[in-house]
């Protein structure tokens, strides 16, 4: 089950998507909406929306783009050929994440806590 449709994603982009990028695009929103449900089961319909059009749309715009979308850092060299590049908040490039901003979005991340097994064999 997607949270979002390729009409949605559509209408966040200028170009049109080709047939092989809607069949992708198709394919990528079924798997975000099992990334999203195992993170934030409990977010909003607009929040699982939004937050699936922008995932699928990183992934689908890394594919054409020289600069990976979500790079946080990079340098690019001429004549030694050498690229080098930082993707930030915890993904790869190719691969399915969420940014900070998206956590942010679904109410998920940032929360200061820690846990300890241990405290359980002391009660």
């Amino acid at each position: 089950m997607a949270y979002a449709t390729i009409d949605d994603v559509r209408t966040r982009i200028t170009a049109e998507l080709t047939p092989d990028q809607e069949r992708i695009c198709n394919k990528l929103l079924g798997d975000v909406a099992v990334l999203i449900d195992t993170v934030a089961p409990n977010a909003t319909a607009d929040q699982k929306r939004v937050v699936s059009c922008s995932v699928v749309l990183r992934a689908i715009n890394t594919a054409k783009s020289s600069v990976p979308v979500g790079a946080t850092q990079g340098s690019m060299s001429a004549l030694g050929y050498s690229q080098s590049w930082t993707v930030g908040s915890g993904g790869a490039v190719g691969e399915l994440y969420l940014s900070r901003t998206e956590k942010r979005i679904l109410g998920v991340g940032n929360r200061i806590g820690s846990y300890s097994p241990l405290e359980e064999l002391a009660t």
